[in-house]
């Protein structure tokens, strides 16, 4: 018999959040990228996840874009707001 891990999603979301953190301005990552870099790289969709969830203001959560280079969505505002703020840190992307 095969034992999973069990899932530890606020580890998981702290992890996540460290990584985010840690994105100098005027650059992003992929949510495929931050989840390669926590070490669950099949886990993109649960970054999406918790950056949705998040309202931290140290966790620049407008830093992460998609893996075709297009904005998503951003929970506090709009791909606007999102665009906006990566612009003003010196985003060209």
């Amino acid at each position: 018999m095969v034992r999973r891990k069990l899932f530890n999603y606020e580890e998981f979301a702290e992890r996540v959040r460290a990584v985010v953190r840690a994105i100098p301005k005027g650059q992003v990552m992929s949510y495929g990228e931050v989840a390669t870099a926590v070490g669950a790289p099949r886990h993109s969709r649960m970054v999406a996840r918790v950056m949705t969830n998040n309202y931290l203001p140290d966790v620049p959560c407008h830093r992460i874009i998609k893996s075709d280079g297009s904005l998503g969505g951003y929970n506090r505002g709009g791909v606007e707001q999102k665009r906006a703020l990566l612009r003003a840190e010196g985003y060209t992307g």
